[in-house]
């Protein structure tokens, strides 16, 4: 399960806006790479929408099945506002609903839930 957490005014290439949906998943625990403290944190991610501003700001609180999972992606570096440390990082986050089929290589998984 995940919950609607904010929302944001996103623009486009041809200068158009849209609205992506920050939708957030449950409390993890994670470790710092260079201090090696544990802290909790939660994923995130955003989703576009078809919605105007004023249900965006509607759909706060709104829970929604399945989850934030964390995705593969090219090496990108990454500033933590809150301690300064700067990462090289190779993931991100996606939202994938429940019961989703996930593609795997060549072969396709369906999620049992």
């Amino acid at each position: 399960m995940v919950i609607v957490t904010n929302y944001a005014v996103r623009k486009r290439k041809d200068d158009t806006t849209f609205i992506a949906l920050e939708i957030s998943g449950g409390l993890e625990i994670v470790q710092s790479q260079a201090s090696g403290s544990f802290y909790a944190t939660q994923r995130k991610c955003f989703i576009p929408s078809t919605f105007s501003e004023d249900v965006a700001k509607m759909m706060i609180g709104q829970q929604i099945d399945g989850d934030v999972v964390r995705v593969q992606t090219d090496p990108y570096e990454y500033l933590n506002k809150r301690t300064g440390e700067l990462m090289t990082l190779q993931h991100g986050y996606s939202y994938r609903p429940k019961g989703s089929i996930e593609l795997i290589g060549e072969s396709q998984v369906m999620e049992m839930a």
